[in-house]
């Protein structure tokens, strides 16, 4: 039995197996289907707190795990299906069954995608991302396209305008879902220009494999046209990855685990944590995950002092 099973190897789990390796719990880290997390599909990383020339996205995440092996932390290869938290011995099943004394879901969340071509070929690094706040530097002076029509992407086209000099905001209705105060700046601020009924058909690439433009197809004239830009951000919501743990653990309407502690990385099941973007719809970013691991692997020890007597008893049973 596991004192400490960590699942996902993003930014939330290898911090957290950090923390634990060095407290001496020997963390066993269960990678997931994206071993390392989104930044690895990231090229480079500007706001990490200790790069002031920024990192490659691979290559942080790598450098994160280097430092969780030095201290103890373990890797398995493989995707949990179903768990079992009705007992103080936790126990998880994957392509084998594991149990733990602890968990610590890091699974992160999966940003929803178009499905159009060109999407994957040019998704991360270029031109093709789902973070304003992560790549919106990149497109200095330079005109950029959001598709979306909710609070996120009014958020991110906003955003966008700091760097960008032009934003094109694509829509498929003839009004924005979002809040009206969110939906009015974005309509009247002078970078935005909005293009209603209409719907991305595919990415287009440049000789060099980046991308030059979208073609777009008006849905009440049946029109398709070319729109020239550099970056093209996809703003239509994320899928947290906790389907696993679907009534077993609180989540919110949209999937995303929720915490009603203070510490926020509580969870309903004592001994569970969690920590990074599955629980985390708001900021989504490398730093608060990294946060959020540290929290919830701090709690964990500090359970699993109070708690070694329910397991000495298990033990014996």
């Amino acid at each position: 039995m596991e004192n400490v099973i960590i699942l996902g190897t993003g930014c939330a789990g290898l911090t957290a197996a950090i923390y634990a390796a060095r407290a001496n719990l020997n963390p066993l880290l269960i990678e997931g289907k994206q071993p390392g997390g989104q930044l690895t599909t990231t090229s480079e990383v500007e706001n990490f707190p200790g790069f002031p020339e920024g990192i490659d996205g691979f290559l942080l995440m790598d450098n994160l795990r280097k430092q969780a092996t030095r201290f103890g932390a373990r890797f398995e290869n493989d995707i949990i299906e179903s768990v079992d938290f009705s007992s103080p011995v936790k126990k998880l099943k994957g392509s084998k069954e594991y149990e733990a004394k602890t968990v610590i879901i890091a699974t992160g969340a999966s940003p929803r995608l178009l499905g159009i071509p060109g999407e994957q070929e040019m998704y991360g690094g270029k031109g093709v991302t789902t973070c304003a706040t992560c790549d919106g530097a990149f497109y200095r002076d330079m005109e950029v396209i959001v598709v979306g029509g909710g609070d996120s992407a009014t958020e991110e086209a906003l955003f966008l305008t700091r760097f960008a000099s032009k934003v094109t905001l694509l829509h498929r209705r003839d009004e924005l879902r979002a809040s009206k105060i969110m939906a009015d700046r974005t309509i009247a601020h002078e970078k935005i220009e909005v293009k209603w009924s209409t719907v991305p058909e595919e990415v287009l690439a440049d000789e060099t494999g980046n991308m030059r433009a979208v073609r777009v197809k008006d849905l009440k004239t049946d029109e398709t046209y070319e729109i020239d830009s550099k970056g093209f951000f996809i703003a239509i919501g994320h899928i947290p990855n906790t389907q696993p743990f679907a009534g077993v653990l609180k989540t919110d309407d949209d999937g995303y685990l929720v915490s009603d502690h203070p510490s926020g990385v509580l969870t309903n099941v004592e001994g569970v944590y969690l920590a990074g973007d599955c629980a985390d719809h708001v900021y989504r970013q490398a730093i608060t995950a990294a946060g959020m691991g540290c929290r919830a692997s701090i709690e964990a020890e500090r359970w699993l002092a109070d708690n070694e007597a329910v397991f000495a008893e298990a033990a014996l049973a």
